[in-house]
C-alpha cells in the first residue's frame, strides 16, 4: 500500500536529485530549486497515481504541491495552513470522502503530529521522535478508532516505530531502484526484489507475532457522544507540552470513553438478532447473562468470512466476550464458513451440530429432538432432527424453539419438506411460536402450508441475500405468507433485524430503517406488530 510518507519521501529524493543535476547542467534562467520543485510534483503525481489517489494519498500530494510551490516562489507556510489547504482540496475533489474511514483517521493523524511537532523546543533523536510521533497517534487516534471499530490496538505504537522506517527506507527505495534494474540489469534486478521479499516476510513474522501477544488490542462498546468530546479534550492535554495547566487530568477525560454500560435482557426475556450475511444465515439469542449463536453466515476465502465481518464485531457491540452455546445447524457453507473465527476470536463453552466436523470436537455434541436446557427464566428445545437423522443434509439442520416468558422463537436452519412433515406430526400444536425464522431462507421447497398452520407465527425473518442467484425468497412462499396473514421481513431489504420479547408486543427493529440514507430507497417498514 502507498501512504503519504511514501509519497513524501520519493518527492525528496527526486528533488535533491533533480536539484544537482540542473546545477551541474549550468542551465540558470531557471533556478535548480524550482526545477527540481516541478520534478518532484510530477513524481508525486505519478507514484500517488498507483494507489489511485486515495484520501491520503491525495492529501499528501496536494500537501506538497503547496510545500514546493512555497520553495519555487521562495514563501513560508505554515503547517496546519498546508493541512487546511489539502482539507479543502480534497472536499473539493471528492464531497464524499467524509464518509470514509480513512478521511478521519489521515487528517487527524497529520494534525496530530503538527500538533506534537510544531513549535516545540528541543530536537530530540531520530529514533526518540519517531516514537513520539507513534505514541501521539495512537493516543490521538483512539476515540476515533473505538467509534469506528470499536476496539484499540495498544502494540500498534512499538509496531509502527519498527515497521515505518523498514518500509520507508529498507523496502521502497531499494524496491523502486529493483524495477529500473530489471529494465537494465534483470539479474540484479531480480535478485535486489528477492532480498526484498525475505526482509519484509522477516518483519510479517515479527509483526504477526507482536499481534499475537496478549492485550495487544482491547475492544470497547460504542461510547455515548459526549464521551467522544471529551476524549478529544484529553487527547489535547496529554499531547500538551509539559507545564501545559491541568495536563494531569487528562487521563479522566478517557473514563467515559471505556465506561460504557450496554443494555442487556431482563431474566425471562430473550432477544433474538438475525444478521445481514447475504445468503446464508448467522443469528444471535440473547438472554439476560447468555449468548446463543445459531450460525454463522458463509466463508469467501482464507482471508474474509461472515464470522469474523459481521458476527465478531456484533457480539463486541453488544458487549458479549464469550459464547455460551454456538449451534451450526448444518455444513453448508452460508451456515457454517464463519464459525472458525468464532471459535479462534472468543471462548465457546459449547458446541452444537448435526455435523461431526463440528459436534466432534472438544466440548461439542449433536443436536437432538429432545435436548432441553433453561437460561435465566428462558427455556431453549431442540426439536430436530430425531436420533435415526434424514437422508438430505438440509433436513438434518438443527432446530431449535427459545420459550421467553412472554413469546417463542422458532429457529429451523434449512430444514425442507420432509422435516416439516415430520416436525407437524411429532409436535403438532407445540410448534406454536411468535417469531418464524424461515426454513430455507424461504425457499419453494419448505414453509409447506402444515407447518405454517401450527406455528401459526406473527412474524417471519427471511435471512436471504440482495438479489442472490437462486431466487430467495421464493414468490410462491412470498404469497403464502401473505394468505396466511403473516407478517415477515427480509435482511436483504431491512438488514440485520432485531426481536426482543415484551409484555404486549413485537417490535421488530430493522437496522437499516434505524440508520437510514438519503441515497437508499425505504425498505418496507414493520415496527410494531401486534401478537395475537
Amino acid at each position: 500500500m502507498i501512504s503519504g510518507s511514501h509519497i513524501s519521501l520519493i518527492a525528496g529524493l527526486i528533488y535533491l536529485w533533480s536539484r544537482r543535476l540542473w546545477a551541474w547542467t549550468g542551465i540558470l534562467s531557471i533556478s535548480p530549486q524550482r526545477a527540481a520543485a516541478l520534478c518532484a510534483w510530477l513524481a508525486a503525481l505519478f507514484y500517488a497515481g498507483l494507489a489511485g489517489y486515495s484520501v491520503p494519498t491525495l492529501r499528501a500530494v496536494v500537501m506538497l504541491s503547496v510545500a514546493l510551490a512555497a520553495i519555487a516562489w521562495q514563501r513560508n507556510t505554515a503547517p496546519m495552513r498546508v493541512l487546511l489547504l489539502a482539507l479543502l482540496a480534497v472536499l473539493l475533489f471528492d464531497p464524499l470522502a467524509v464518509l470514509s474511514v480513512g478521511f478521519w483517521l489521515s487528517f487527524v493523524a497529520v494534525a496530530l503530529l503538527i500538533y506534537v511537532s510544531a513549535g516545540r523546543l528541543g530536537r530530540p533523536s531520530y529514533w526518540r521522535e519517531a516514537g513520539a510521533a507513534q505514541l501521539a497517534t495512537a493516543v490521538g487516534l483512539s476515540p476515533l478508532l473505538v467509534v469506528f471499530f470499536q476496539q484499540v490496538s495498544l502494540i500498534s505504537p512499538v509496531a509502527n516505530w519498527l515497521a515505518v522506517p523498514v518500509i520507508g527506507i529498507l523496502i521502497v527505495p531499494p524496491a523502486l531502484l529493483a524495477v529500473v534494474l530489471l529494465f537494465i540489469w534483470p539479474a540484479f534486478g531480480a535478485l535486489l526484489l528477492q532480498v526484498l521479499d525475505y526482509v519484509l516476510q522477516g518483519l510479517w513474522w515479527v509483526l504477526s507475532h507482536m499481534a499475537e501477544l496478549p492485550l495487544a488490542s482491547i475492544y470497547c462498546l460504542p461510547p455515548p457522544w459526549y464521551a467522544i468530546g471529551l476524549a478529544a479534550i484529553g487527547v489535547l492535554l496529554l499531547l500538551a507540552p509539559r507545564g501545559f495547566p491541568c495536563r494531569y487530568l487528562s487521563p479522566l477525560l478517557f473514563l467515559p470513553l471505556i465506561l460504557v454500560d450496554v443494555e442487556k435482557p431482563k431474566p425471562g426475556e430473550a432477544w433474538l438478532t438475525v444478521l445481514d450475511v447475504g445468503q446464508g444465515l448467522a443469528a444471535v439469542v440473547q438472554t439476560a447473562e447468555h449468548t446463543l449463536v445459531f450460525d454463522t453466515g458463509a466463508r469467501y476465502s482464507e482471508y474474509s468470512d461472515m464470522g469474523d465481518s459481521v458476527v465478531l464485531p456484533f457480539l463486541r457491540e453488544q458487549g458479549i466476550s464469550r459464547v455460551d452455546s454456538l449451534v451450526i445447524s448444518h455444513g453448508d457453507n452460508d451456515h457454517s464458513g464463519g464459525a472458525e473465527s468464532i471459535f479462534a476470536e472468543l471462548p465457546v463453552d459449547k458446541a452444537v451440530s448435526s455435523v461431526p466436523e463440528w459436534a466432534a470436537r472438544e466440548n461439542g455434541e449433536y443436536c437432538r429432538a429432545g435436548q432441553t436446557w433453561r437460561w435465566d427464566e428462558v427455556t431453549f428445545m431442540m426439536l430436530s432432527p430425531p436420533e435415526s437423522g434424514f437422508n438430505g443434509d438440509n433436513d438434518n439442520s438443527c432446530v431449535l424453539q427459545v420459550s421467553s416468558a412472554q413469546q417463542v422463537f422458532l429457529l429451523t436452519g434449512d430444514i425442507e419438506q420432509t422435516a416439516e412433515n415430520w416436525l407437524v406430526r411429532e409436535y403438532a400444536d407445540k410448534l406454536a411460536s411468535d417469531v418464524l425464522l424461515a426454513p430455507h431462507h424461504g425457499s419453494k421447497t419448505s414453509s409447506s402450508l402444515a407447518l405454517l398452520e401450527k406455528v401459526n407465527p406473527t412474524l417471519i425473518l427471511i435471512p436471504a441475500g440482495y438479489q442472490n442467484r437462486f431466487g430467495f425468497p421464493h414468490r410462491q412462499v412470498i404469497e403464502r405468507y401473505s394468505q396466511l396473514g403473516m407478517a415477515w421481513l427480509n435482511t436483504a431489504e431491512q438488514g440485520a433485524i432485531s426481536v426482543r420479547s415484551g409484555p404486549e408486543t413485537i417490535k421488530p427493529k430493522a437496522e437499516r430503517a434505524k440508520r437510514q440514507r438519503y441515497w437508499r430507497t425505504p425498505a418496507p417498514n414493520r415496527q410494531s406488530i401486534d401478537v395475537r
